[in-house]
C-alpha cells in the first residue's frame, strides 16, 4: 500500500514537472492565426518554434528533412541574414512573418503574408517569444 501512494506522489510530480516545463502557445498567437500552422514543439504546417528558435539564436541552421527520400541541404541562418540584408535574426524573422513566404524550412505550404492584418508591434512580440523559447 505504502509503495502504491510513493508511486502515485511520484507520477503526478513528473506530471507537474512536465507540464511546467511545456510552453504554453501565446493568446497573441491564437488571435492571429498562428496556430493553425505552427506548434512551439512539433512541426505542423510550418515549422515548430522551438525549431525556429534553435536555429537562429544560435546562427545554425533552418529545418531538418522531414521525409528521408527527400534530399533537402539545410539554409544556414548567417547566410539568410545576408542574403535578404538584415543585421539581425529578429529583423529578418519580423519582415519574414509581415511578408510570408517560403523556402527556409523544407515546407511546400508558403506562410501567407500577416501584415496588415496583424500589426507590426504584434509580430514584433510573437518574434521576440520564438527568440525566447531557447534562451529560457
Amino acid at each position: 500500500m505504502k509503495s502504491i501512494f510513493v508511486s502515485m506522489i511520484a507520477a503526478a510530480g513528473l506530471v507537474v514537472a512536465g507540464s511546467a516545463m511545456a510552453t504554453d502557445m501565446p493568446e497573441l498567437a491564437k488571435k492571429s492565426g498562428c496556430t493553425a500552422c505552427h506548434t512551439v514543439e512539433k512541426k505542423l504546417v510550418g515549422p515548430a518554434w522551438r525549431d525556429v528558435s534553435k536555429a537562429y539564436n544560435k546562427v545554425g541552421a533552418t529545418g531538418t528533412a522531414v521525409d528521408p527520400k527527400v534530399y533537402q541541404t539545410t539554409q544556414k541562418v548567417a547566410a539568410i541574414l545576408k542574403e535578404h540584408g538584415k543585421a539581425t535574426p529578429e529583423a529578418w524573422l519580423v519582415e519574414k512573418v509581415s511578408k510570408g513566404g517560403k523556402g527556409d524550412w523544407f515546407t511546400t505550404t508558403a506562410m501567407i503574408p500577416n501584415a496588415p492584418r496583424v500589426s507590426q508591434a504584434d509580430i514584433k512580440t510573437l518574434v521576440d517569444f520564438v527568440l525566447g523559447l531557447e534562451k529560457k
